[in-house]
């Protein structure tokens, strides 16, 4: 397939933190891009900057209904992907993951396109193996509290591949390792946005456990352009292809990273680990090395600095008072540290 050729590309979840920045890197690529989302965490303030573009569509739309239109290419983003959004509704998530996929699939199906999954390192739940390959099956609770996603996304990455052993459809599969960057809900939970918000608004940084548990941080920018690599990529490679950067980095020394940029005071407030929560989580990425040239390139500290911007720019125009007053809501909220 041509890259450079324009095509009419659906993304669902498109007006989500990735999902936003999906549609601007195709619109600017000379794509027509069709937006699909029901809102549940997507919000049109993402995309805003897209609205009125000659080569984009905004459709309101939730997929775990069918969906009628037409399209080359369907990138598959919709879910809720962060424990408190995911966990809030899990009968809704599970719907999303396995309905939505079935609704996707038969619409590319009939329109002969291709179709890329969204799935995520949960597949691997709390991993065993270090660091974690696509051909490791991992180790997840099936009835725990965040099996609804775990598992959904499983049971969406069996559909894409039998949808392609069945019928010949082109799928691709990414797992998609912990991303951050700029148009991150600051209510999502996830520990970069909390501890960014908590940082900004002088309120104690929350940790949850010792803080000793690692994650691999892809800055959002790198992370899109793998997807788009991989949508690219040639008929014969499906994937799953892990995407992701293969840099430990403790809760901790994220915390204390964040707060040394932000020039913030606050304090850092261990929290018990919640239920299932991975302990290390790095992927292998010599896959996507071989098969799409790809690896992250931004680091680290330059990625936080940027989304550390937006958040300020974002929630600390007019004044600490009313993000302090979010953080504080969110700091008793049942949140893991993704």
């Amino acid at each position: 397939m041509n890259p450079r050729l324009p095509r009419r590309i659906v993304v669902t979840g498109g007006a989500g933190f990735l999902g936003s920045h999906l549609c601007t890197r195709l619109i600017e690529a000379g794509h027509e891009v069709l937006c699909v989302d029901n809102f549940y965490t997507g919000t049109k303030a993402n995309i805003a900057h897209l609205i009125g573009h000659p080569a984009f569509e905004l459709l309101r739309h939730d997929i775990t209904f069918p969906l009628y239109i037409e399209a080359d290419e369907i990138y598959n983003l919709a879910c809720p992907a962060s424990p408190v959004h995911y966990q809030h509704d899990p009968v809704q998530t599970t719907k999303t993951c396995v309905h939505g996929s079935i609704n996707m699939l038969g619409l590319a199906k009939r329109l002969n396109a291709r179709i890329l999954q969204a799935s995520t390192s949960e597949v691997y739940g709390d991993p065993d193996r270090h660091p974690q390959r696509e051909d490791y099956w991992g180790h997840v609770n099936p009835n725990g509290i965040r099996a609804c996603y775990d598992e959904g996304k499983r049971c969406a990455e069996t559909l894409f591949a039998d949808y392609q052993r069945q019928y010949g459809l082109q799928v691709k599969i990414a797992r998609i390792f912990n991303t951050y960057g700029p148009r991150m809900r600051p209510d999502d939970g996830r520990v970069v946005s909390n501890l960014m918000m908590q940082a900004l608004a002088g309120e104690s940084m929350t940790v949850y456990g010792d803080g000793g548990q690692t994650r691999s941080f892809c800055y959002v920018d790198d992370l899109i352009d793998g997807l788009v690599r991989l949508m690219n990529s040639p008929d014969g490679f499906h994937g799953p292809v892990n995407l992701g950067n293969t840099h430990e980095t403790t809760v901790l020394e994220i915390a204390r990273t964040i707060r040394g940029l932000a020039g913030s005071a606050s304090d850092i407030e261990l929290r018990p680990l919640p239920q299932d929560d991975p302990v290390r989580r790095c992927p292998d990425i010599d896959l996507a090395r071989r098969m799409l040239g790809w690896e992250p390139g931004t680091p680290l500290e330059e990625g936080l600095r940027r989304t550390l911007a937006y958040f300020r720019q974002r929630f600390f125009q007019s004044g600490p008072a009313p993000a302090a007053k979010l953080v504080t809501s969110l700091a008793h909220a049942s949140a893991s540290p993704l």
